[in-house]
């Protein structure tokens, strides 16, 4: 309990006096999970959404606990005390904040704009901190009083379950992350690499040769992948010298990738050179900052197909102007598949003609033809195109898809990007770098001379297949699917469109992969809808401003 806080135990339940200029002096009896207890008033409850007078009342009655750094008094002023009680006491605690002033703006409804400013002091040294955040005050279930709504954010608004704050000397040294050209890469002039350059920092900020600050902080707790997330500096107490690290990044392609993905919610997209491996641009427009470009694992839809191509002609199945005829549906194990709206059926369609009007129904017809078995597309996407083998070194974490070996109607799902295949636009931007080139080299951020890591490495495919694939991709973006993205760019091209169907969604996930020259790149926009109208121009942009 924070200082200064005179509590008094009356039959068994808390009763507190506390204020603040500006809210007035109120009193206030809770239990110990801030929604009533046994002493709570044996009238009914009230009920409905907290009235004006009552959201401002408990707005500024935690507004003045906080102020005065009583955390517990604070804390029980929500839905969620003890949740509520070790953040706030941390705040002032580990975080170092104090002199905390609050300036509620006007409500809207039951929710509370806010801002506050107060100082960090650490040994000696101290720095201001001000930022925007809100609440929302909500009824408790059990005795109808009115209660903040208890979220992280409301103590900060970059906060999440489980994060907290912390002030002292920093875990690693700044780096100064420089691009290919040496132009430096701030979060400031390429916002969606903010995550990104934080955990270059702490992986790589003792190899870079800088020295550690004093910070403020944003720990965060592990994330679903079992990693933990670099912390989030907030403020510099006292600066520490800065490493340089220098990435592979295109300062020029990594600014119209950035600008591409804003136009979609939940979009990603990802550049490689194919001759080298080396990461261009990763950029993402996601409101939880998760490096879904890298991360993502969900299904890649008709992208999928050039893996499930070159599996076609490795083994012998059909060549690109051989037959793979295109009918309205099939079925395969009792399981019928159709074709995008649209699509007119070709009986007398080559493998190119199906792929570049991505038809699903000529590959699905051609999966169960020998000498394929349930894993031929799991070792294709192994040994070929070095995909889902979790042996990715990127520089940072990152997910090398997954293809696994499907019985039943996975089998066929699988091979046109659904069923259990998972993919993300770095792997996708890898994949359309190994089929035009022939040759796997694994994507790479920071090079490996840096560490001493060592690169996934895998056949590559034959020249033939790798010719093959190259231009059936030329010809999807000059004649079919992705002609309308990739309108406009001169030189090498090639495309394929993709959409992915996702359980519980109305509108399909939009993906696209492109080459251009010695340029690869892949994106995806969630619930975008068809690959060439949301991923298609964001791959084309990006391809576009690589030259």
């Amino acid at each position: 309990m924070g200082k200064g806080v005179k509590v008094a135990v009356v039959g068994g339940v808390f009763t507190a006096m506390v204020g603040a200029a500006g809210y007035g002096a109120y009193t206030f009896v809770s239990a110990v999970g801030g929604d009533g207890g046994p002493g709570a008033s044996a009238a009914a409850p009230r009920s409905g959404p907290p009235d004006g007078a009552e959201v401002k009342k408990a707005s500024g009655a935690f507004f003045a606990a906080w102020e005065k750094g009583e955390a517990a008094q604070a804390a029980a002023l929500t839905d969620n005390a003890q949740e509520a009680g070790a953040l706030l006491e941390a705040y002032g605690e580990d975080a170092r904040i104090s002199g905390v002033r609050i300036s509620p703006g006007k409500p809207a409804g039951t929710t509370v704009p806010f801002r506050v400013r107060a100082t960090v002091t650490f040994e000696g040294r101290s720095a201001p901190l001000e930022y925007a955040s809100e609440l929302t005050v909500v009824r408790g279930k059990s005795t109808g009083r009115a209660l903040v709504d208890w979220e992280p954010s409301v103590v900060h608004p970059d906060l999440q379950e489980g994060d907290t704050l912390i002030t002292g000397e920093s875990e690693q040294p700044p780096i100064e992350a420089v691009g290919r050209n040496g132009t430096v890469l701030t979060k400031a002039d390429h916002p969606s690499l903010g995550p990104i350059l934080a955990t270059l920092r702490e992986k790589y900020g003792d190899k870079a040769g800088g020295t550690p600050g004093v910070e403020l902080v944003i720990r965060h707790a592990g994330d679903a992948s079992g990693g933990t997330p670099a912390d989030t500096p907030l403020v510099t107490l006292r600066k520490g010298k800065a490493g340089k690290l220098r990435t592979t990044l295109s300062a020029a392609v990594q600014a119209a990738a950035e600008k591409a993905v804003k136009q979609h919610a939940d979009a990603s997209v990802v550049a490689v050179r194919p001759s080298t491996g080396e990461v261009l641009a990763v950029a993402n427009h996601r409101a939880d900052g998760f490096n879904a470009a890298f991360q993502g694992q969900v299904a890649p839809g008709s992208t999928m197909k050039i893996i499930t191509a070159a599996m076609l002609i490795d083994h012998g199945v059909t060549t690109m102007n051989g037959p793979a005829p295109c009918p309205a549906t099939a079925t395969w194990q009792s399981q019928t598949f159709k074709n995008i709206t649209g699509l007119r059926p070709n009986e007398n369609a080559t493998l190119a003609d199906s792929f570049l009007r991505s038809c699903n129904t000529a590959f699905i017809k051609l999966i169960d033809e020998k000498p394929l078995t349930d894993a031929s597309l799991t070792r294709e996407a192994q040994n070929r195109f070095g995909l889902g083998r979790d042996d990715w070194t990127t520089g940072i974490a990152s997910f090398d898809g997954r293809v696994p070996a499907s019985g039943g109607p996975d089998r066929a799902a699988n091979a046109i990007g659904q069923g259990q295949v998972q993919m993300n636009p770095l792997t996708m931007a890898s994949v359309t770098a190994t089929a035009i080139t022939g040759t796997f080299r694994q994507p790479y951020l920071v090079s490996p001379r840096l560490d001493g890591r060592r690169l996934a490495r895998a056949e590559g495919l034959s020249a033939g297949t790798a010719a093959q694939l190259k231009q059936m991709m030329r010809l999807t973006a000059t004649q079919g699917t992705g002609q309308k993205a990739m309108a406009g760019l001169s030189g090498d091209i090639g495309a394929k469109t993709g959409s992915a169907e996702v359980d519980g969604n109305a509108t399909s996930d939009s993906w696209f992969t492109g080459f251009r020259g010695d340029v690869a790149a892949a994106a995806m926009a969630q619930q975008g809808g068809n690959g060439g109208d949301a991923a298609g121009p964001i791959v084309a942009a990006v391809l576009r401003a690589a030259g």
